[in-house]
């Protein structure tokens, strides 16, 4: 899985309100999101990615993309915000 962007990200944000948030204020350049998060949190980040085109990218589990995000807990969705 291609988490080099998001491990280089002198910003970033972690978790679904945040990333909801970052995606609002136009601050996401890209997001990541686990395949196996709720559908009812992940959907309207989905939704509003694909309304702004910004680019998605499949985590392949929330324990994983936690750890690239340098959590010891599980992530649904994190964000890039600064490269």
């Amino acid at each position: 899985m291609a988490y080099e962007l998001l491990l280089s990200a002198r910003k970033k944000t972690v978790g679904a309100k945040q990333t909801l948030k970052a995606i609002e204020r136009g601050q996401a350049k890209v997001v990541y999101i686990a395949q196996n998060a709720d559908k009812h949190v992940v959907e309207p980040i989905f939704r509003i990615c694909a309304s702004k085109g910004i680019r998605v990218i499949q985590a392949e589990s929330m324990q994983a993309l936690g750890k690239a995000c340098g959590i010891e807990v599980r992530c649904a969705s994190a964000a890039v915000i600064e490269e």
